[in-house]
């Protein structure tokens, strides 16, 4: 596979994985805080495959990879706290108090939608979390990025 290739497969599946979470957002699945964080460096690693479409050079590709890995480690940390491995932000951490760490502002500010806490674990599918998906997915696409970066050097 050309370098251009691997870099249209990695913004792709950064794509996909913002369409998930939006999609399963709009079926009431709603975010936590680190959720929300997740989704930039996809964003970003989106906007990074469209330069490298036009210019599919190394220093695109590790941008790109660089995207993948900040969410990688986003999902990899958010895993932790929802498994209580660590502790996770207060702002939304039943051990910051939960709703109690929030503003009357803030409350009003979430629309009547669910408040989620960033340490409830919720089972997705095989006993993971999207957490957990969001991590080992974006792992890959980190190698895949890693590779377009390999073969644009070539």
């Amino acid at each position: 596979m050309t370098s251009r290739i691997l870099i249209l497969l990695a913004a792709g599946g950064s794509a996909a994985l913002l369409a998930g979470a939006f999609l399963f957002q709009a079926l009431g699945w709603q975010p936590c805080a680190m959720c929300l964080w997740q989704r930039w460096p996809h964003a970003a690693a989106v906007l990074v495959g469209a330069v490298g479409f036009f210019l599919p050079r190394w220093p695109v590709a590790l941008l790109g990879a660089a995207a993948a890995a900040t969410t990688t480690g986003i999902a990899i940390y958010h895993a932790g706290v929802e498994r209580h491995w660590w502790l996770g932000p207060t702002s939304c951490t039943s051990a910051g108090g939960g709703i109690g760490g929030l503003s009357a502002g803030d409350l009003l500010a979430t629309d009547g939608a669910r408040l989620v806490l960033c340490d409830q674990f919720t089972p997705f599918l095989f006993g993971l979390s999207m957490a957990n998906w969001n991590a080992i997915l974006s792992a890959i696409l980190v190698i895949i990025w890693l590779k377009a970066a390999q073969k644009s050097v070539a």
